[in-house]
Order: C-alpha cells, then sequence, then structure tokens
C-alpha cells in the first residue's frame, strides 16, 4: 500500500524529541487524518481541505528524517491553519500562507528540538518562506546530513567535474560547470543539457 495511516500513539517514531504533544495538539485539535506514505520525489507533504463528510488530510512521505518530517508537517500544517482562516481566497503560498508558516515554525524553534545548524537554517527561513524545503538549498543542504547515509549516493555539489553520475529511472549524466544556482550536466545518451539542483542527490557510477 502507498499510504496508510498514521496510529497517533506511534508518531514519536516520526518526530524529534520534544515536540509530540503539540503536534497531537493540531491533529486532534483540526482533526486531522495524517498518513504516512512512501518516498515522493516531487513532494515532500501534501494538504487537502476539509470538505463535505471528509476531515483535513495532510500526508508526508515516510522516509524523511525526523527533523525534515516535522518541518514538513508544519508546512502542511500552515496550510490548514490559512484554509481555515481565508478558505480559498488566497495564493497557496503567498502572504498569508509564509505568515502562518513562520508563526507555527517559531514557536517549535523556541523548543530548541532543532540541532544548531538547522536551527540556523530555519531562522533565516522566517523571514520569507519557501514554497518547499525542496527549494531553499541552504536548507536542504543541512538537513541532507541527517540521513541516513547510502552507500554509492552523493548529492551533485559533491561530485567533481567531469563526474559520471545515474538518478532514479537509469538516466546517467556527466556533470559539467556550475551556471549560477544550478549544475550544468550533459545526459550521456541524448547530448542534451539539463539545469541540477547542487543538493538533488544522484548515484555515482563506479568508473
Amino acid at each position: 500500500m502507498p499510504k496508510q495511516e498514521a496510529p497517533l500513539h506511534q508518531l514519536q517514531s516520526y518526530l524529534p524529541e520534544g515536540c509530540l504533544e503539540d503536534v497531537l495538539y493540531y491533529l486532534q485539535h483540526y482533526k486531522v487524518q495524517l498518513t504516512i506514505t512512501r518516498e515522493r520525489k516531487s513532494v515532500l507533504g501534501d494538504y487537502r481541505n476539509s470538505h463535505l463528510d471528509k476531515n483535513h488530510r495532510i500526508s508526508v512521505n515516510g522516509n524523511l528524517n525526523k527533523y525534515s518530517f516535522l518541518i514538513t508537517l508544519l508546512h502542511e500544517l500552515a496550510h490548514l491553519f490559512t484554509y481555515e482562516r481565508f478558505g480559498h481566497r488566497v495564493q497557496a503560498h503567498g502572504a498569508e500562507w509564509k505568515n502562518e508558516y513562520s508563526k507555527v515554525l517559531a514557536q517549535f524553534l523556541l523548543k530548541k528540538i532543532f540541532p544548531a545548524d538547522i536551527q540556523k537554517a530555519l531562522m533565516k527561513t522566517l523571514q520569507n518562506p519557501a514554497a518547499s524545503s525542496c527549494a531553499d538549498d541552504s536548507l536542504l543542504r543541512v538537513l541532507h546530513k541527517y540521513d541516513p547515509q547510502k552507500e554509492g549516493m552523493s548529492l551533485v555539489e559533491a561530485l567533481p567535474t567531469g563526474t559520471l553520475f545515474k538518478i532514479k529511472g537509469g538516466r546517467i549524466f556527466k556533470k559539467e560547470e556550475k551556471i549560477r544556482k544550478r549544475i550544468r550536466c550533459i545526459e550521456v545518451k541524448t547530448g542534451k543539457v539539463y539545469l541540477f539542483s547542487p543538493v538533488y542527490e544522484v548515484m555515482l557510477i563506479a568508473e
């Protein structure tokens, strides 16, 4: 099954120490149906507002480390808070959502549950949160340090220029130079140019 509803008492295994009580309060107060999904490359979490006989629904990728899981959950809760106040009258990641996310994130930052480097990166996001933590290279780079180490995997930025790597699906690329905030890579089979995020995780091809 790609999704499973998360029994609330099992949430502690997905969360950092010191935040379960507050997380449970929000989930229970707003009657949220929380589901844990397998890895999704395009999104880390998702929110669906309550409708007719359906409660608010939030899904979070179950493969995330505890800090990434909490940050993603807070991101989606901020969508819920925004919907409760404004309905569909505002943009999904507009000023109203940014305000709600900043408020709930600040609340959890005060608890000092994040390591110092993640805390520092999150403090920078308070002024202007990104629409996704996937879009925040600085935050993603720090969070990656707390992921389980996978043999043969690396961030694109850590590879020497000229290195061959493979992405999910089997396509092979050669790393070229950095262009502004992205890294130019050539697909070996087609010769086409692609721009990769420097913190995109890929598989190194042994020569």
